[in-house]
């Protein structure tokens, strides 16, 4: 008998176990699927009208700017108008999203996009959120060449386009979400969880925007 064959067989004999393979299997599947869910606040058991009302009010509360449109072809003029407002580059980077692929950028004429991750020399940036939660106000959003990370924290100014059907009410119904649609061996590398533009107060305990990221958060909703 190897070492590695007698240490498995003491561990076999202390936990006494005699159910087959199989059945363990079966029975490490059955408490994943039926794991027990957390404490769901009363504020986030909203009806999905009160769902985006409550993420709007809470994005703003914590600093983030707010705009709603009809559709993804409204998209570019909405974007083209933040930047004028803020005397900005009429330029943007964003990733390969098939969403934002919808809009028509081409009718935007002076506006000029800038595909692929950021280097940092960009001003601003478009995203689009995988969900919104509302108890928080606050974005999902996947890594991945469709919207790289690098968009998220690298721009002083990050537009996140946001469906409004995928507002959730809570946390969890997000990562359930995530799950659904991704499964076993195609999740995302990482997920980043964005409330309001960067913030910090490490300085005399002066809250300085952009310490982090970007110093301004735009978010646009598509209902």
């Amino acid at each position: 008998m190897s070492a590695r064959e007698a240490v498995l067989a003491k561990v076999r004999n202390a936990a006494k176990g005699n159910a087959s393979d199989d059945e363990r299997q079966a029975a490490v599947t059955a408490r994943l699927s039926d794991t027990p869910l957390g404490v769901i606040p009363a504020r986030a058991k909203l009806p999905k009208n009160g769902q985006l009302e409550l993420f709007c009010s809470m994005a703003e509360m914590f600093g983030a700017t707010m705009t709603r449109v009809s559709d993804y072809k409204a998209v570019p003029a909405e974007v083209s108008e933040y930047l004028r407002a803020r005397n900005l580059p009429a330029e943007v980077r964003m990733g390969a999203d098939k969403r934002l692929k919808k809009a028509d950028w081409a009718a935007e004429k002076n506006l000029e996009v800038r595909h692929g991750a950021s280097a940092g020399a960009d001003l601003t940036g478009v995203s689009h959120a995988m969900a919104g939660i509302a108890e928080t106000g606050t974005l999902a959003l996947l890594s991945g060449p469709d919207n790289p990370t690098t968009i998220n924290f690298l721009p002083e100014h990050h537009i996140v386009v946001l469906k409004a059907s995928e507002i959730k009410g809570d946390m969890e119904s997000v990562w359930a979400k995530l799950r659904k649609s991704r499964g076993k061996g195609e999740m995302p590398r990482a997920v980043n969880l964005v409330t309001g533009p960067s913030r910090s107060g490490d300085i005399e305990q002066t809250i300085i925007l952009g310490a982090h990221g970007p110093r301004a958060l735009h978010i646009v909703i598509v209902e």
